[in-house]
């Protein structure tokens, strides 16, 4: 196949394993340009991995060469920023979350169709050798007729009022559900199908968290919580499974759960912000078993659903990272937040089917079958 040219636009903490792996991991892609609004951003990025050129946001949409653009900005830019490339001609891969509301979601998806362009989202991490090998379990039966699944999450709330930026985390789009929840009901729904209704409760303990490090610039000062801290939900899926989800930023440190209970067996999967580490299966006898890896890609390889939507691109498939699929995620995400603020049952206006499974092979680095 020939070369895929990429663009890369945002030169945040983020970019830095999404460029070392476009460039080094996945030989289709070729990074031809990166961008930022601050230019010497992104000359250091340029530099640091042998990117031709560093260059304004306008030269690199004006590059015909450049077909599949990158997009690494803020989650606020990001709805904006999408409509812009899909404008200019481009095939976008963007960072989570894919919009802040339903309406710049569905903007940029009819977009896509009515340029037919491909429009694709993290996160991928769903495509690694956990979440891969915890699918096969389940389509193979190991845990028979799945019926429930537990989602947890449990994240830092920031009272220690570290890093110096930590109020950007308690805004919406950074706030636990928005920033770290896609991975999660991401891996769920690849893992078992779409979700049907959502009733949910979210909110604060407290209007506001007091900082209490004392090494702080903040230290002593309360700081207001303008997103829900604390988030409870029921998922009904369309297979039948009753999913539940628990997402805080409340306590310390960092806690999470992504388990599947089927009529023989629990599946114990890692955390689905990783690509690798152990699935482990519980038996109706009772015992507990470490599954090998069935699929490969264990390592941080960020920039994986990106190579995935080049590999589509010249082979003429669907592609697994879909818009489609983190519509779906941000139609989760807002409907648990509208359930709780309406007090009733939201049905969801999405269903997306199950991307396709990765190739089997526990050291495979193949992307097609």
């Amino acid at each position: 196949m020939d070369q895929v040219k990429i663009g890369v636009i945002g030169c945040g903490r983020i970019s830095g394993i999404y460029l070392q792996n476009c460039t080094q991991a996945f030989d289709l892609l070729e990074v031809a340009a990166i961008a930022d609004l601050i230019p010497e951003l992104a000359r250091q990025r340029a530099a640091e991995y042998h990117i031709p050129r560093a260059c304004s946001v306008d030269d690199l949409l004006a590059d015909p060469e450049i077909e599949i653009v990158l997009n690494l900005t803020s989650p606020a830019a990001h709805a904006a920023l999408n409509l812009r490339l899909l404008e200019a001609g481009k095939h976008v891969y963007t960072e989570k979350p894919f919009a802040m509301n339903a309406a710049d979601a569905d903007a940029v998806l009819a977009l896509a169709r009515q340029r037919n362009l491909r429009i694709g989202c993290a996160p991928d991490t769903f495509l690694g050798a956990a979440l891969q090998t915890a699918r096969q379990a389940i389509d193979a039966g190991r845990i028979g007729e799945p019926f429930a699944a537990s989602v947890m999450l449990f994240m830092e709330n920031y009272r220690l009022g570290m890093p110096p930026n930590f109020e950007d985390y308690l805004q919406w789009g950074w706030d636990g559900l928005f920033d770290m929840g896609p991975y999660f009901l991401t891996g769920l729904v690849s893992l078992l199908g779409p979700v049907r209704r959502v009733a949910a409760s979210a909110g604060n303990l407290r209007p506001g968290i007091t900082v209490i490090n004392p090494e702080s610039p903040r230290y002593g000062e309360t700081v207001p919580l303008p997103a829900p801290t604390n988030v409870a939900a029921t998922l009904d899926l369309h297979s039948g499974v009753i999913a539940s989800l628990q997402c805080a930023r409340e306590g310390f440190g960092y806690t999470n759960r992504l388990e599947i209970y089927g009529t023989d067996g629990v599946l114990y999967c890692p955390d689905p912000n990783a690509f690798g580490r152990p699935v482990r299966l519980r038996t109706p006898g009772g015992s507990t078993v470490d599954l090998p890896h069935t699929h490969g890609f264990a390592e941080n390889m960020r920039g994986l659903g990106l190579a995935d939507l080049a590999h589509a691109l010249r082979a003429g498939r669907p592609h697994r990272a879909s818009g489609d699929l983190a519509r779906h995620v941000l139609d989760i995400t807002l409907s648990i937040f509208e359930s709780s603020a309406t007090e009733r049952h939201v049905l969801l206006a999405t269903r997306p089917g199950r991307p396709a499974p990765m190739p089997i092979g526990e050291t495979s680095r193949r992307i097609d079958a």
